[in-house]
């Protein structure tokens, strides 16, 4: 059986802890440090000692049945491919404690010749109830104020308080006042930055437009700033995104030099999907960037690209769909939702209920339809999470002679608008890369004609 279907096997055994292998396969995120419970932590080690002892029965003992039954005669296939694939072993590293989107977990990191991995276990009492494997993220940075000889940085907070957001703004050198942007990230418990791997995309586009004249407001998501806010909470596309977009827009047209009638929005993959509501709720913006906007629903866009990754090794179509089996049944299971479903009720993605009622009655084009603000729609032409064959089409099919509406793809751009490989794949995240400069032109350009 090829790697990427050995690997989203695990998602079976990971579904009690929430599905948290499969967001961090889809997007890629960091993790916020948590306390490690001694009790875990030694358990995590002991359990790892077995794999690497070739004592996989024993290692499953240590597990939850129904992750026994998922890896039973798949865990030591898994494990001693891997040096195969990815080189010797150089070190793992000692088990920590970290959170990410509201579910705690107990990691090590298993450096390889060709890449470093993130062994991930989350814990029932002391007992692992989910594993899985993902690439490793990079060490946590600290924010760092920069400046250059056309655009200087300050630190802000969005909101008061224990609960307000850490910010950067970027503004342009001189008098202004300037046009400004706030960006909107994408799903997962993303930073001011938007870190992918070694890239920062919200980094080169605040820079990239305060170039060219136009201030940035980024700004730490609350999944990653509070995620503790989150942990078996109902919460909504308002709660983890739209609220704080518009409190955001609030600080930025309240800073000195900001032009508050000519404050734009940004939005990238989940943050372009909630522009429109964004827009919907402050009817003031001058405009709105949709950069990579999902128009799918999003349980059907999981299983979309999830079957894009397990094909890419071009395993035997059997395997794939063998693999996909439980990840289509969670999707039904959110089609599925009745109202008598308790709202905090974790569902696909570990996401509660009342998040995907939520989405199933909002509709992004349709939305976008009804606001009077203009909109720049951005693709890229080898992004495999938003697509132009099933996202973009809906966005040239409602709005190409809308005059109001830019619509622009890059054939070579992937999700991040970055240099995407052919086939693209998560691989791509990896590469040290940049926003492309044509891409940050081209917004500078509409923001200034608008």
């Amino acid at each position: 059986m090829k790697r990427v279907v050995l690997v989203i096997v695990l998602v079976t055994a990971a579904i009690g802890a929430g599905g948290w292998f499969l967001m961090r396969a889809l997007t890629p995120a960091p993790a916020s440090t948590a306390p490690l419970d001694p009790a875990q932590a030694a358990r995590a080690e002991a359990f790892l000692d077995l794999l690497d002892a070739d004592r996989f029965d024993d290692a499953l003992a240590m597990t939850t049945p129904k992750m026994q039954e998922g890896l039973a005669g798949k865990l030591a296939e898994l494990w001693q491919s891997l040096p195969k694939q990815l080189g010797a072993r150089a070190s793992r590293s000692p088990v920590r404690g970290e959170i990410a989107g509201g579910q705690p977990f107990v990691t090590s990191t298993l450096a390889f010749a060709m890449l470093a991995l993130d062994a991930r276990m989350v814990f029932e009492g002391e007992t692992i109830a989910g594993f899985w494997l993902v690439p490793a993220q990079a060490p946590a940075k600290d924010s760092v104020v920069e400046t250059s000889a056309t655009w200087q940085e300050r630190e802000l907070a969005v909101g008061e308080g224990a609960t307000a957001l850490p910010a950067t703004l970027t503004l342009p050198r001189g008098a202004g006042p300037f046009a400004g942007v706030v960006l909107v990230h994408g799903s997962g418990p993303q930073d001011r930055d938007e870190t992918l791997g070694p890239n920062a995309p919200f980094r080169d586009l605040a820079h990239g437009l305060a170039e060219r004249g136009i201030a940035v407001l980024r700004y730490e998501k609350r999944t990653k700033a509070h995620p503790e806010a989150y942990v078996g909470k109902a919460f909504t596309l308002d709660d983890e995104t739209v609220d704080d977009a518009l409190a955001a827009v609030a600080t930025l047209r309240a800073q000195a030099g900001i032009d508050a009638r000519r404050v734009f929005v940004a939005g990238h993959s989940l943050g372009a999907l909630a522009a429109p509501r964004i827009g919907q709720r402050d009817g003031t913006l001058a405009g709105l960037v949709l950069l990579a906007a999902p128009t799918l629903p999003l349980e059907d866009t999981v299983v979309r690209q999830m079957r894009h990754i397990a094909t890419l090794d071009a395993a035997p179509a059997g395997d794939v769909d063998a693999s996909l089996a439980e990840i289509e049944r969670q999707r039904d299971a959110v089609k599925a939702l009745d109202a008598a479903t308790p709202a905090d009720t974790p569902l696909m993605l570990g996401l509660p209920a009342a998040y995907w009622r939520d989405l199933a009655d909002y509709d992004p084009v349709a939305v976008a339809r009804t606001l009077a603000q203009p909109m720049l729609v951005l693709q890229g032409g080898r992004d495999y999470q938003v697509t132009p064959a099933d996202d973009f089409v809906r966005w040239r099919e409602a709005f190409a002679d809308d005059a109001r509406v830019t619509l622009v793809d890059y054939p070579l751009l992937g999700h991040t608008f970055m240099p995407a490989g052919d086939p693209p794949g998560p691989h791509d995240y990896h590469a040290k890369s940049n926003v492309d400069a044509k891409v940050i032109a081209d917004i500078a350009g509409w923001i200034a004609a608008h």
